[in-house]
């Protein structure tokens, strides 16, 4: 008889607490296979954590501390834009942890299946940026990183609905925008193997968004809300950045999201 593992929010925190990058890479992909096979029980016998575990490195300044990063087409601005995107890719695995563990007993099976799916792309997409990181001499945690990625989950804790307005539909929605422009200057860099990492997450992450908002507009109908109104409070409320364009249009329709729920900032 297989061991049995242990109920999946109790293996969702014990993969936010892990602070070794590749021991967390495995640790979401366990949890996302064992949800998988049926060999998790559908339980959450402690609450999450505040904050995530994180690697010594790399250090992380606060964004208006971090150094220009250049626009990608020298070695050296190349290294410093996957790093930056590694370490996005990285603190994706524990957003999407998060939102399965801390929501998913509210939300149901469904909502859990869907987020850790999701956790293990990000995971995935991390091992596919280091691996690259390391082929142009370098690796995850060689530069400083910034802190702010963390702060939309935490400020966004207490109500699902706000997690996923800001989170997939505003933070990873805006990674559909600015992917495009990235791979072009990728490109014309000549790092072929850079735009097929990067082509890939994009089509994953048109999925991820495409997940948030779906999830959004089922609650939407349960709460009787607007969906377009009821995402511009929450936006309001929790969400301090701009959002301006230009926006990725048919990447923004494939995920769910038409051209009402972000013209207004045009």
């Amino acid at each position: 008889m297989s061991k049995q593992s242990p109920p999946v929010g109790a293996a969702i925190f014990a993969a936010l607490q892990e602070s070794d990058a590749y021991e967390k890479v495995r640790a979401a992909r366990k949890v996302a296979r064992d949800w998988r096979r049926g060999s998790s029980a559908f339980a959450f016998p402690q609450a999450m954590p505040e904050r995530p575990g994180r690697p010594e490195r790399p250090e992380l300044l606060a964004p208006r501390m971090m150094p220009k990063r250049g626009r990608g087409q020298s070695l050296k601005g190349r290294i410093a834009l996957f790093h930056a995107i590694a370490h996005i890719e990285f603190v994706a695995i524990d957003l999407a942890l998060d939102m399965a563990g801390r929501f998913g007993e509210e939300m149901g099976e469904a909502f859990v299946d869907d987020f850790l799916s999701v956790a293990a792309d990000e995971a995935m997409h991390f091992v596919l940026l280091d691996r690259h990181l390391r082929s142009l001499g370098s690796h995850y945690g060689a530069l400083p990183a910034h802190d702010g990625l963390w702060g939309a989950a935490h400020d966004t804790r207490h109500d699902v609905a706000a997690r996923l307005a800001v989170v997939p539909m505003l933070l990873e929605a805006r990674g559909l925008d600015v992917t495009p422009m990235t791979l072009e200057r990728v490109k014309s860099a000549g790092d072929s193997r850079g735009v097929r990492i990067l082509e890939r997450i994009l089509d994953d992450e048109i999925r991820h968004v495409a997940i948030g908002t779906k999830h959004f507009f089922d609650l939407c109908e349960q709460r009787d809300a607007a969906p377009q109104q009821l995402w511009k409070t929450l936006r309001n409320a929790h969400f301090t950045g701009s959002v301006h364009p230009p926006f990725n249009d048919s990447a923004r329709r494939a995920a769910g999201l038409s051209r009402e729920f972000y013209a207004e900032v045009e």
